[in-house]
């Protein structure tokens, strides 16, 4: 971090040349940090949107005059920086909408699907990260073959675009959240082709087989763009994958699914037979911790609905929570990149009831790791969105003083070591 008043480095918040001085200013740094990061996930949504023939110029300048702002003696008030943060949450909610129309329209219909999990006997190709385009242009390039082609981490929601549904050598699903992939990477004996973040630089277990896309990248890697004939020479080349089923998970609640069932959801709400919704995902990672969302999850009542998004799923997804009136209790909505389903199944709940968002049934218990979680929380608390629990630490780059604050204004609570007791008192509420 740096002091623009002693105009010195230092380490989070503490300057040892000038505390006295510095005290107030590391709290503008906190919200500088906030916005870059808020700037940097949105960024990535505005990205892929963009691939898909979506983008808003209103963005755009948002963005140029938002990093302006944490330019060096720009803007030294809390108050303003606190208020951009809200305006980049409120702009990243637009990002993800056009994101939610560019999948919608390019890739069709969403709807649930059951997706094996595992491998089948042929030769394969590995494709994780978000980038949904760089999967279909891959599949198109197979089309004819006997090369089975499958997702990981977040790729999984693919499944549930009747495009992706309908292509033949769209195989499965193999493995689970990003920080599994050195693990898993190196067990799949065919080509992995990383689309976006989360990439690991790879052992030399699987170096020769990881194909990254534009600018994502690893030393000495093999980057692509638009040609995947590299790929699919190598997936020949390769060992083939053995037939190892190892299960099926239901995916595809996307918000226009669960929004074809808001009546019957509405009438049972009145009814009393939902107790409560519980928005349980985000970002995943490997630190210690992280099993609060597991407990948390597995706790919650059978007359209640886990919506999940993001990586985070996968802390949650290898339980049974059974059914309720005759849907399933756990509901995958697809990648972070959904975030704005969630928001609309939210506040179309919020408008039938004639109440706010805070007033529903509804508790986020919201899992963060990096830059994209920073902007779907920024736009949370944009629309008003009150007792969002976050974990499993707390921002390293936000100050006490930036934390009180978000406290007070919008009821920020941290994870504990009670997800049974947290979760009896959002019962409670």
């Amino acid at each position: 971090m740096y002091c623009n008043q002693c105009e010195q480095t230092f380490h989070q918040s503490a300057c040892v040349n000038s505390p006295g001085v510095c005290g107030k200013d590391a709290d503008v740094q906190s919200l500088q940090e906030t916005l870059l990061y808020g700037l940097k996930g949105m960024a990535a949504y505005a990205h892929h949107a963009r691939r898909l023939g979506q983008f808003d110029e209103q963005v755009s300048a948002f963005i140029e005059e938002a990093l302006f702002a944490t330019m060096t003696n720009v803007n030294f008030d809390v108050k303003t920086l606190l208020e951009m943060c809200l305006e980049c949450g409120k702009m990243n909610l637009r990002v993800m909408e056009l994101l939610d129309t560019g999948h919608l329209e390019l890739f069709g219909k969403a709807a649930p699907i059951k997706v094996k999990e595992g491998t089948r006997a042929g030769p394969g190709i590995l494709v994780s990260g978000h980038d949904l385009l760089d999967l279909w242009n891959l599949l198109e390039q197979v089309a004819g073959t006997d090369i089975n082609v499958y997702t990981h981490g977040e790729m999984l929601p693919a499944h549930m675009y009747e495009k992706f549904q309908q292509h033949p050598n769209l195989a499965g699903h193999y493995g689970g959240a990003w920080q599994n992939q050195k693990r898993e990477f190196a067990a799949f004996p065919g080509p992995v082709v990383v689309t976006t973040n989360c990439v690991l630089i790879p052992p030399q277990s699987y170096q020769g087989r990881l194909y990254t896309m534009r600018s994502v990248a690893v030393p000495n890697g093999q980057r692509l763009d638009q040609d995947f004939a590299p790929v699919i020479a190598e997936a020949l080349r390769c060992a083939p994958c053995e037939e190892c089923i190892t299960g099926e998970s239901t995916v595809g609640f996307h918000r226009t699914v669960l929004l074809e069932h808001a009546p019957a959801i509405i009438d049972a709400i009145k009814a009393g037979k939902i107790s409560r919704f519980f928005v349980i995902g985000g970002c995943d990672g490997a630190e210690k911790g992280r099993n609060y969302f597991s407990e948390y999850a597995q706790s919650t009542p059978p007359d209640s609905f886990i919506l999940t998004l993001g990586c985070g799923k996968f802390r949650i997804r290898e339980h049974d929570y059974g059914e309720h009136l005759g849907l399933p209790r756990l509901l995958d909505m697809g990648q972070c990149n959904d975030a704005y389903g969630a928001i609309a199944v939210a506040v179309a709940l919020a408008n039938a009831f004639h109440c706010s968002v805070n007033e529903l049934p509804l508790t986020l218990v919201i899992s963060w790791f990096e830059q994209k979680a920073v902007a779907v929380f920024l736009t949370l608390l944009s629309l008003g969105v009150k007792g969002i629990t976050l974990g499993p630490n707390p921002p390293a780059f936000i100050t006490p003083n930036v934390f009180a604050i978000l406290q007070q204004e919008f009821d920020v609570r941290l994870t504990g070591d009670d997800p049974q007791g947290d979760l009896q008192r959002a019962l409670a509420a």
